[in-house]
Parts: C-alpha cells; structure tokens; sequence
C-alpha cells in the first residue's frame, strides 16, 4: 500500500508535519505540492525548501492544479503545469476536480496530452468518483473516490470495470477517518482494490490541512 499525501498547510505554519513528511517519504506514492491553490503567482520560498527537501528524501512530488471540471482552457492548466516544473521541480502534476462523464472524456484526453508535452512525467486525475472507463489510460493514477469516511463505509461501490483494473493505477482520498481507524482504512481501500490511499483525520473546507496519521505506515 503506498500513500498520497495532499498536504494542503504552508511548511512556516506546521513545519513540524512537513518534517514528518520528509521524514517517511520514501514509503509515499507521491506528495501533492500546492502553495496557493496551484502553483501562485510568483515562487514561494517556503514551498521550494520543501520541496528540495522532499526531493531529496526520495519522493515524488505532484503539483496541485484545478482544472474546475474542464472550464479551465489547457494552456491556462499547462502554464501551471510548468509553473510547478519551473519553481518546484515537480515531476508531474495532481489535475484535480477533472470531468468523469463519456462525453467529457476526449478534451481530458487533449488535456492530458498537452501537459505531458509541457514536461509531466506523472499525471494524476482526481475526478473524486469512478469516471467513465477510458480516463483511467489516460493517467498513471485516478483517484476515484474522494470523500467523507462515513461515506465510504456506507455508499461505497465499484463497477465491473474498475475491478479489473491494476490497483497500482487507482487511489481512494478520505477524511473524516477517525484516528484508531486509520489502519482499517487502509485496509478497506486494498480490499476495494486501490493499491494507492489517502485517509486523514480532518474534515472541510480541508481535509488535507494535517499530517494523515497514516503516514506511519509508510515508514
């Protein structure tokens, strides 16, 4: 099981998560970088220190970057793309509240395209719920549930398609995860066969604004 981490806190407010992070790096999938809803106008010192840091400790890092369900033209999503490259030295980018549906499908294909022409080595799609089949080729990890844990636990499904895809391609993001929990939580998405997870504690606006206690697993 390797784990996602959206830490979505500046380092100078709890640099002490950051520190952890750096710490169990190597047991991540990847970290999502995202100083100010992406990439931001102009560097951030701060963001760039950990991210030198974080590279050094051996983990991937993925910008953030909205792609507000396709209103967003792609070379708005690329310039941010290359923002992450050039500031952060991302190695790909996390495109986040991506379309699902069939008929989105070829203008996400066209996206996806262009921002591993402008440098992205690794594409991430996060439509929060399994979307239609083909977006799943198009990335090398979707998340395809991203939600509260009482959700989770509840109203959870998979379609036939998605059981036959490899875990290592698919991910599961849930909050609200009580803490004595976080094991099981762990557990449940590899038996719902995504091999990549990110369950925390928090709960909004922002999940992801602490350090998952399941970060412990991957040291």
């Amino acid at each position: 099981m390797s784990l996602l981490i959206p830490l979505y806190v500046h380092p100078a407010e709890d640099p002490g998560a950051w520190h952890r992070l750096i710490t169990a790096a190597k047991g991540t999938y990847g970290v999502v970088l995202n100083p100010a809803n992406g990439p931001g106008a102009r560097p951030d010192p701060a963001f760039a220190a950990a991210a030198d840091a974080l590279r050094s400790a051996g983990a991937l890092l993925l910008g953030y970057v909205d792609t507000d369900y396709g209103m967003r033209g792609p070379a708005e999503v690329t310039e941010d793309v290359r923002r992450h490259e050039e500031w952060y030295a991302a190695d790909g980018c996390f495109l986040d509240r991506v379309t699902a549906t069939a008929e989105a499908l070829p203008a996400c294909r066209r996206l996806v395209r262009a921002v591993r022409r402008s440098g992205a080595g690794t594409v991430v799609l996060n439509p929060g719920v399994h979307p239609a089949p083909g977006y799943v080729r198009l990335a090398d990890l979707t998340v395809t549930f991203e939600g509260h844990w009482s959700t989770y636990v509840s109203a959870f499904s998979r379609p036939a398609w998605a059981a036959r895809q490899p875990p290592e391609r698919l991910c599961h993001l849930v909050y609200g995860v009580p803490e004595a929990l976080v094991p099981l939580a762990v557990r449940t998405a590899h038996e719902r066969g995504a091999a990549v997870c990110g369950p925390v504690t928090g709960a909004p606006p922002n999940p992801w604004a602490q350090l998952t206690p399941a970060l412990t697993w991957a040291q």
